[in-house]
């Protein structure tokens, strides 16, 4: 499965808003699982068994707790039983497909 996840704190008492710390705390969580993964400015995604994905979710989402008094999780799963390598597989196809609009 792949899933995309973007955890945030809220009520962390920046003047400025910025949560790249708590973020940074997250994604660090998502490297350090050696699961094939890839942050972009607003999700990270992360490649896996079910359960190996969603206790990664759950410690990203402990490491932000420290930087507010709440958190935001948003998460979207592509659950394919039997497939692996879909987090780069899915682009291969996809630049395949537009090279072959734009042919």
């Amino acid at each position: 499965m792949i899933a995309a996840f973007s955890v945030a704190p809220s009520g962390t008492g920046r003047s400025d808003g910025s949560v790249h710390d708590a973020v940074a705390a997250a994604v660090k969580v998502v490297r350090d699982s050696g699961l094939p993964n890839k942050t972009s400015s607003m999700f990270t995604e992360i490649e896996g068994e079910w359960d190996e994905v969603f206790d990664v979710i759950k410690r990203a989402t402990e490491a932000v707790a420290p930087f507010g008094s709440r958190i935001s999780l948003v998460i979207k799963a592509d659950i394919r039983p039997g497939y692996e390598g879909e987090l780069e597989g899915k682009l291969v196809r996809l630049e395949s497909a537009v090279h072959d609009l734009e042919s």
